[in-house]
């Protein structure tokens, strides 16, 4: 899991120079401009979840993004889950993480 966490961490950060890495929640969470756009949470059934919000308030309006690999899962309009279960998705994660923050 270790490996896993380390690769999903570079990934988010090598998506922006202006991305900024703290922990939340007991787990590795990445800002932008100061407000929190990225959490990683190990999932208790194994695996790692990356959590791409618009910070601790509801945003209004619809932040979807386009997701050409049809693995995004939308709890709600402004946020949305990626499970990753083995490395290897690093260039998937990073490209999510851009179209993210450039909405």
């Amino acid at each position: 899991m270790t490996d896993l966490i380390e690769e999903l961490r570079a990934a988010v950060l090598a998506a922006d120079p202006r991305i900024v890495e703290n922990v939340k929640w007991n787990s590795p969470n990445f800002t932008l401009d100061g407000q929190d756009r990225v959490t990683l949470r190990a999932n208790p059934k194994g695996g790692v979840q990356v959590i791409l919000h618009r910070g601790a308030k509801k945003a209004d309006g619809d932040f979807r993004i386009d997701d050409p690999s049809g693995r995004l899962t939308w709890p709600s309009n402004d946020r949305a889950i990626l499970s990753v279960r083995e490395p290897g998705d690093a260039d998937l994660v990073t490209d999510l993480v851009r179209r993210w923050t450039a909405h």
